[in-house]
């Protein structure tokens, strides 16, 4: 899975002042990030407050990044809940044709057992023939996927190809790694430890800060994978300020005000979302102003 090696942005949905799609807008951070060296494209994760938007809005914003993107670069496809036979149904229902990959996140509030985690997951790589990158976000689903349980899934689904690991815990990620097969992509999706990751010998991230800062996020990413460190550094210290305070007030929140602030959309997001607050776009806007 090549494709997914590098950097991919979880792309938010932009609204417009009043809480409706805004199409120009994503069409424009589409190409913001494709012309500034991202490597694919997540289509409707978490990050583009999913859980808000209505089938008819979803299908508008897939055709929508399809057209923008025109074949440049590879998408992938955000389908997942607490619900397994509902994600079931919809990867059954839905024509995946123009996509690389799945992206599905671990069961949220549910609590599962790391043997309900398996089964759901069995059930997931058995819907489709499609690639599936597991999304361990514990931060967000209160519980957590265990090394040992993703090693037993990518050992038993040959389709099961990867991991976004947003655990924020390098150790864990390291266990990933070492437990999986040698083919088995661990991504990361934790911005903050994107380098240390990589350096250990992931295959890259799916980011929130690279889609608002797609040159320089990307290219820490390719100087980390090509060996050269010391400039890889270098980007991650310029950078580390902006990750902490996208994510200060939630997210999207955060990383609709920097790109307001770049001029690519609106900082609108849907309740129960709240746009961040003056200080922080002020403190957003300082950091752009310098950087």
């Amino acid at each position: 899975m090549q494709e997914l090696i590098g950097t991919g942005v979880a792309l938010i949905t932009p609204f417009d002042a009043q809480g409706n799609l805004d199409l120009k807008a994503l069409k424009a951070l589409v190409d913001f990030n494709i012309e500034n060296g991202v490597d694919y494209l997540v289509v409707l994760g978490t990050t583009a407050e999913s859980a808000t938007l209505t089938k008819a809005e979803k299908e508008k914003v897939k055709a929508c990044i399809s057209a923008a993107n025109g074949g440049r670069v590879p998408e992938v496809l955000g389908i997942g809940g607490n619900n397994t036979a509902a994600v079931v149904a919809e990867l059954q229902e839905t024509d995946l044709s123009a996509y690389t990959a799945v992206l599905s996140v671990s069961p949220y509030y549910n609590k599962p057992t790391q043997e309900g985690i398996y089964r759901h997951f069995e059930a997931v790589a058995k819907a489709t023939t499609k690639p599936i990158i597991l999304y361990n976000v514990p931060g967000r689903t209160s519980s957590n996927m265990a090394a040992a349980t993703v090693a037993r899934l990518a050992a038993d689904f040959d389709n099961i190809v990867a991991i976004k690991e947003a655990a924020g815990d390098i150790v864990q990620a390291m266990e990933l790694m070492r437990q999986t097969p040698e083919d088995f992509l661990v991504i990361s999706g934790d911005d903050m430890i994107t380098l240390p990751m990589v350096l250990a010998g992931g295959a890259g991230v799916i980011s929130v800060i690279g889609e608002g800062m797609p040159a320089e996020f990307s290219a820490m990413v390719r100087l980390a994978r090509a060996g050269h460190n010391e400039q890889a550094r270098a980007l991650q210290y310029q950078l580390m300020p902006a990750i902490d305070m996208i994510f200060e007030e939630g997210n999207p929140a955060g990383i609709k005000a920097l790109l307001e602030h770049r001029g690519i959309c609106t900082d609108t997001v849907r309740l129960p979302l709240v746009s961040a607050s003056s200080g922080l776009k002020a403190r957003l806007g300082d950091f752009l102003s310098d950087f």
